[in-house]
């Protein structure tokens, strides 16, 4: 089980040496490496990756990712894509130092500067994946569909452009937020659930991401304190439990991250790692039953 180093706590308000104690005291066995921990963790101590990865194996920690590398795809400035192409460099490097060799890359979120055009987003993320080949070892890439994803929000159209870069090293990744957020749930209802959200809920993977969203009362609407009109509503509910977990039973692969977002990530106090860590352990062992009973 994996945990994403966001998670116990942000960046900002919370050491990664902290982070990743707790991590591993809590049980988890491997590391989705947020780049955000990189970077504060480098204004503190350099180079920060040779730290990070000391600190994964003092904890028994694997890292399996490293992420996430976002608004890639479908760039109509050429310069600003150019630009991205030389950052992806560093990531190669990274990501070797600390013993992987995946990078997560999110469906692009901003609409503006930006074309949704498939034959462009292929052509992108097939640039991206030959780059990755080229590497000694190879780099692989999981692509995620975002449900707040400005031109790709469902896991079917991301599939698709795997499918058509059909590259060994270009594959997906799921996350249980993203696919329920964007056919079941709905934070603007009051049920919480869209119209034909049950009916929804009936998927080549690298693994598979579980989080979940809070059951907004009042609904989301202009005048919640959690709305912000520059997100999608989807973007704006990551905490709480009220996504199914038992419809998607026997479909599974080898490897499970969890990739909780919460409010409280940035919550100050010293405990915030340590309860964390074990909320998240303590949900995967609850899915296990669940699955098993």
């Amino acid at each position: 089980m994996l945990m994403e180093s966001d998670a116990p706590g942000r960046a900002w308000v919370h050491d990664l040496d902290v982070k990743l104690r707790e991590a591993g005291r809590a049980g988890y066995k491997g590391i989705e490496v947020f780049w955000e921990d990189l970077v504060y963790a480098a204004k503190k101590i350099s180079p920060a990756a040779q730290y990070a990865r000391a600190l994964c194996d003092e904890n028994g920690l694997a890292v399996v990712v490293l992420q996430p590398f976002v608004n890639y795809e479908g760039l109509l400035d050429r310069a600003a894509h150019d630009a991205l192409a030389v950052k992806l460099k560093l990531w190669f490097k990274v990501v070797k130092v600390l013993g992987s060799d995946l990078i997560q890359v999110p469906s692009q979120m901003n609409s503006e500067g930006t074309t949704g055009n498939i034959a462009k987003i292929v052509s992108d993320m097939k640039e991206l994946a030959e780059l990755g080949l080229n590497e000694t070892p190879p780099v692989r890439f999981a692509y995620e569909a975002l449900s707040w994803g400005a031109h790709l929000d469902l896991w079917e159209q991301v599939w698709d452009v795997v499918a058509q870069v059909d590259l060994p090293n270009f594959r997906t990744v799921v996350d249980t937020y993203h696919i329920l957020a964007r056919v079941y749930g709905d934070p603007t209802s009051s049920s919480g659930i869209q119209p034909g959200g049950e009916a929804a809920l009936s998927a080549k993977l690298i693994y598979v991401q579980l989080s979940d969203a809070a059951c907004l009362a009042p609904p989301l609407s202009a005048a919640h304190p959690y709305h912000d009109a520059a997100q999608k509503p989807t973007m704006q509910r990551r905490a709480g439990g009220t996504c199914p977990s038992t419809p998607s039973r026997g479909s599974c692969c080898g490897t499970w991250a969890s990739a909780a977002g919460s409010r409280t990530m940035g919550n100050p106090g010293p405990d915030t790692p340590r309860a964390h860590a074990e909320r998240g352990i303590k949900s995967w062992e609850t899915l296990l039953r669940r699955l098993q009973g």
